[in-house]
């Protein structure tokens, strides 16, 4: 666990060096303070990176959420909108553990793979034809 603490480390303050300003930047386009983007960069990254069980994990801000928490902190208020974000985390967790993402085994391909002409089936591993839709 310990034995790439050097490496590890170096990384750790690349990724802190490219998300910091990100997460100012995302801040202070949502209305949000500066410290508020500090602060969720932080703790979103030690989350992720104790929550993954993947060694190359990757999190980090998304700019494309500019408008949507913008929107979200004008029409709610800002906290409103922690709230709001705290129980949608809540409720990602609790689907998370109850392995609720089992229930897409249950939609069919075609469903979201519309233009395949194939897919994989892994249970029976073998390649599938699918019918194309209109």
């Amino acid at each position: 666990m310990f034995s790439d603490v050097k490496t590890d480390a170096i990384s750790g303050l690349v990724v802190f060096l490219v998300a910091l300003p990100l997460c100012l930047g995302i801040a202070v386009a949502s209305g949000a303070s500066p410290f508020a983007g500090i602060i969720t960069g932080v703790i979103g990254g030690i989350i992720v990176g104790y929550l993954s069980n993947s060694n190359v994990s990757v999190s980090g801000p998304a700019a494309g959420l500019i408008a949507i928490v913008l929107l979200a902190i004008k029409d709610l208020g800002f906290e409103a909108f922690i709230l709001a974000v705290l129980l949608a985390g809540i409720f990602q967790l609790i689907l998370g553990f109850a392995k609720a993402g089992a229930i897409s085994n249950y939609i069919p391909i075609w469903c979201y793979r519309r233009n395949a002409d194939w897919y994989w089936d892994y249970h029976h591993q073998k390649r599938i034809a699918t019918r194309h839709w209109l």
